[in-house]
């Protein structure tokens, strides 16, 4: 059966978004992630560990490994070629989707409004990353939006909070939302799971 990005977005409430210095903490972390309930991992192209972080954290069992802020097709090229399940964009340009969309990799383009919704819908998708989503507006911003595309569904990021996180995920057209809360510095394992515990429960 083809996994879609539908089918990863429902599958934890919340997807960690990782900036990995060093890759040999992606596997513990992964392994941490996981058994505390978030198997969706988003490995941000942000650092240079980032590809091997990406190789690492697919030796998990039980973790969809993505790979996020990828914004052009050498990246993708890149990701792809380390094992990435699903590539997650800041924004939405038909140069980067083109490729992403043909090779059938499930894909959660970033959009930050009404043209960038319509230029996905244009492409086939039905699927977004609302970014950044508390600089954008925040929830108030997402409702206005989702209203007249009332056939998408979304995935907010970006100065999401575990405090604020439940109200995003009551909203209906929000599937899962990204957080970088999950891993805060200086955590132990132990701690990160306890945290990615509780982030798992936040969907009602």
């Amino acid at each position: 059966m083809t996994v879609t990005i539908a089918d990863i977005m429902q599958t934890s409430a919340v997807i960690p978004v990782l900036v990995i210095d060093d890759a040999a903490t992606a596997r513990p972390l992964a392994e941490a992630l996981v058994a505390g309930g978030l198997r969706v991992l988003e490995v941000t192209m942000r650092t240079p560990a980032a590809l091997d972080a990406i190789r690492e954290m697919k030796q998990v069992p039980g973790a969809i490994v993505g790979a996020g802020t990828v914004v052009n097709t050498d990246q993708f090229r890149q990701v792809m070629d380390a094992g990435a399940e699903f590539i997650v964009s800041p924004g939405l340009t038909e140069r980067l989707a083109r490729p992403i969309i043909d090779s059938g990799v499930p894909f959660l383009p970033g959009i930050a409004n009404a043209a960038d919704i319509m230029t996905g819908l244009d492409l086939g998708l039905t699927h977004f990353k609302f970014f950044p989503a508390e600089a954008n507006g925040g929830l108030k911003a997402l409702k206005a939006l989702a209203a007249p595309f009332y056939q998408c569904s979304f995935c907010p990021t970006g100065g999401i909070t575990e405090a604020s996180a439940g109200e995003w995920l009551a909203f209906k057209p929000v599937l899962c939302v990204g957080g970088s809360w999950v891993t805060p510095k200086g955590a132990s394992m132990a701690e990160v799971e306890t945290i990615a515990r509780a982030a798992n429960s936040l969907r009602a």
